[in-house]
C-alpha cells in the first residue's frame, strides 16, 4: 500500500474537527479529536478514536461519560488550546466558559453544538489510537453551522507526537 496515496485520500476526505471532554475520579480532561463517526443509526451510536499519547486517553479509560464539542469555522482557538497543550502540566478548563454536566464531564460553554455520550466499550488493536464506541445520551443543536476541519488546523504542533504511547494504568 502506498502511503502517499493513504495520505491523498485521507486529505481529501478533510474531516470536521471535534473536542472531547471527560472526567473520572475528579480529574478533568479533553483534547482535539480528528478521527470519529457516527457508528449506528439505530441506537444512536458514536465513535471517537483517541491517541494513546495523549493525557485525555488515560483518563478516558477510567471514564463511562464523554462529551463531543463541534467545533465552527470561529472556534480556531478552542482548537489549539486542546489540539497544543498537553493536560499533564496545563489546565485546559482554567479560564474557559464551562459546567459540569451531572457526570462531572465539563461541557464548554462556546461549544453548543454537543452531544454527551455513554461508553459501550474500548477497542485497542494495538495501533496509536484507541475507539471509543459509544450511545449517544443527548444532542444539542441550535442551527447549522460551518465546521472546523483539519485542513483548517495543519499549522498546529500536538502536544505529543503520535509515536508517543502512554503507559496504561
Amino acid at each position: 500500500m502506498s502511503d502517499d496515496a493513504f495520505g491523498t485520500l485521507m486529505a481529501s476526505i478533510d474531516p470536521p474537527l471535534i473536542v472531547l471532554t471527560t472526567a473520572a475520579e475528579g480529574e478533568r480532561a479533553g483534547c482535539l479529536v480528528g478521527f470519529h463517526a457516527q457508528s449506528s443509526i439505530s441506537p444512536q451510536h458514536y465513535c471517537v478514536w483517541l491517541s494513546k499519547a495523549n493525557h485525555t486517553y488515560r483518563v478516558a479509560l477510567r471514564s463511562a461519560h464523554f462529551a463531543v464539542h463541534f467545533l465552527t469555522d470561529q472556534d480556531a482557538a478552542t482548537a489549539e488550546r486542546f489540539g497544543t497543550l498537553s493536560g499533564e502540566d496545563t489546565d485546559k478548563f482554567a479560564g474557559l466558559d464551562f459546567e459540569l454536566d451531572p457526570h462531572g464531564v465539563p461541557l464548554l460553554g462556546a461549544c453548543p453544538h454537543r452531544m454527551s455520550l455513554e461508553r459501550i466499550a474500548v477497542l485497542d488493536d494495538g495501533s496509536d489510537h484507541v475507539c471509543i464506541t459509544t450511545q449517544v445520551s443527548s444532542a444539542s443543536a441550535p442551527g447549522s453551522f460551518e465546521p472546523l476541519r483539519v485542513s483548517d488546523a495543519t499549522h498546529l504542533v500536538p502536544g505529543h507526537s503520535s509515536e508517543e504511547r502512554a503507559i496504561q494504568p
